[in-house]
């Protein structure tokens, strides 16, 4: 298991959860039903920034990458290199400082880019990233959408089985 996926789950199971139920109330009720949509996308989106910040699950993750990212320089026996993830926003990619030659630059930043959790590493700052909380929201649009799939197959169930009179 990598070490996003913590992260991420809870995000995808409650936008898959919010998605069904305002699927189930905009399938029934037609008058209402972009309403139901959107106010189910703004729930998904705002447990996902619950779950990012006051919840503290974007502050483990980024201890648990950072902890691998030094459990890594250690077993390569370069202590004297450190790496963080770059804050503000919080993003997957690790800032690499301390003293190294070339090529152990160029090695290093390819060997903590295949640590499990980060999406690159450098020896400069750079703005490139995603935000974490973006990536947590996105994450919870497609759980969202996928909510609002099943609840529209059990919609479509529902009314073929309606047909019957039995």
């Amino acid at each position: 298991m990598s070490a996003p996926w913590p992260y991420f789950w809870p995000i995808i199971g409650a936008g898959l959860i919010v998605g069904i139920v305002a699927g189930a109330i905009a399938f029934r009720r037609p008058r209402r039903r972009h309403a139901a949509r959107a106010i189910g996308l703004v729930v998904a989106i705002a447990l996902a920034a619950l779950w990012h910040g006051p919840l503290g699950a974007a502050d483990h993750l980024a201890g648990t990458i950072e902890r691998t990212v030094r459990q890594t320089l250690v077993f390569y026996e370069i202590p004297e290199v450190s790496g963080h993830l770059h804050h503000a926003p919080l993003t997957r990619n690790v800032l690499l400082s301390g003293p190294a030659d070339d090529f152990q630059r160029s090695e290093l930043v390819r060997l903590i880019g295949e640590v499990p959790g980060v999406a690159s590493a450098s020896w400069t700052p750079s703005r490139t990233g995603v935000p974490l909380i973006a990536e947590g929201a996105a994450v919870a649009v497609l759980g969202f959408l996928l909510g609002l799939l099943l609840a529209y197959l059990v919609e479509l169930r529902r009314r073929y089985n309606a047909q019957y009179n039995w």
